[in-house]
């Protein structure tokens, strides 16, 4: 079958692989949809946890052998540790993700176990079916910060994970959201979201502040920008760094909160949500371009914003 493989540093490079091989408990998928993340951009020009040779692909949707429309929650958590008892399973110690520890869906076809799919409403669109994994990201973040309704929010940086926690929060009822970006193109997209862009830095002061970046200079703004008593939560991986004033944190009472993926329930929230949300922003190729649209992201091209790649003829 046809897939987009992760091949060396910096490459990718559309190949023949063989079939997947459907273990006990797993379901073949044919995927419909699979959206390039920037933390797949960044892991291929930097490799790290991602080892080659890999198909990658984590934000996926598609149809299993009986015809059933699934999105898939890639990660795979022990479902028996501490942490999972405990609700937790998106940090699970033992988790695994389909398309970083195993094959994903850059490719024609994944096999899955059977936990991971999540059925998808009827007539619901392959588009919303692909932004449904980084959404839930979003979601999750969202939950973490309190769901103030209300807030006024900052959000630091416009791609897909800065887009979706700027709906996310509007559909949640926040009274503003300001989003910074070094991209002009990019903050055109969150004005017409209905954000205020602010240029590449936040200029107000905010009741929460989602830093989707993470680089050490997002990580120090993400702080300086709260309120007293607010609370920034990072979703980026850009920099291990940390950044921050930390007597600022202190004699402000502000908190920091980690946000990592999502579970279920966020998953299936962001299922309910994005069939309201203008996707505009979101454009799909033929799975067969991939290795160029990959490259051409991950060399600094800021649109467009999310691209999703699809095996199927267009």
């Amino acid at each position: 079958m046809k897939a987009l493989v992760f091949t060396g540093p910096g490459v990718v490079e559309p190949q023949d692989v063989p079939e997947p091989e459907v273990g006990p408990d797993e379901v073949l998928v044919h995927v419909v949809t699979s959206g390039i993340c920037g933390s797949e951009l960044h892991g291929v020009k930097t490799p790290g946890f991602r080892v080659p040779p890999l198909v990658m692909g984590h934000e996926f949707a598609g149809r299993t052998e009986d015809g059933r429309a699934v999105a898939v929650n890639p990660i795979l958590s022990c479902g028996t540790c501490d942490v999972c008892a405990a609700g937790l399973r998106n940090v699970c110690r033992n988790r695994r993700i389909i398309g970083v520890h195993r094959a994903g869906a850059f490719a024609e076809r994944v096999a899955v176990p059977a936990g991971a799919l999540v059925p998808l409403p009827d007539g619901f669109g392959w588009t919303a079916a692909g932004i449904v994994e980084p959404a839930a990201n979003a979601v999750h973040a969202w939950r973490l910060a309190g769901r103030p309704s209300g807030a006024r929010v900052g959000v630091l940086g416009a791609g897909a994970i800065g887009l979706t926690c700027l709906q996310v929060a509007l559909s949640g009822g926040a009274a503003s959201v300001e989003v910074a970006d070094r991209a002009p193109d990019r903050l055109e997209i969150a004005a017409r979201l209905g954000a205020r862009a602010t240029g590449p830095e936040l200029t107000g002061e905010y009741d929460v502040v989602f830093d989707a970046v993470g680089a050490a200079a997002t990580h120090e703004q993400s702080l300086a920008r709260l309120r007293p008593g607010g609370v920034a939560v990072w979703l980026g991986l850009a920099d291990h760094v940390a950044g921050y004033d930390a007597t600022d944190l202190v004699r402000g009472e502000k908190r920091v909160l980690g946000s990592f993926a999502y579970d279920d329930a966020d998953f299936a929230g962001a299922i309910d949500l994005v069939t309201g949300w203008d996707l505009s922003w979101v454009e799909t190729f033929p799975l067969d371009e991939g290795a160029d649209v990959f490259t051409t992201l991950m060399n600094g091209r800021s649109t467009p914003v999310k691209a999703l790649l699809t095996p199927e003829a267009r």
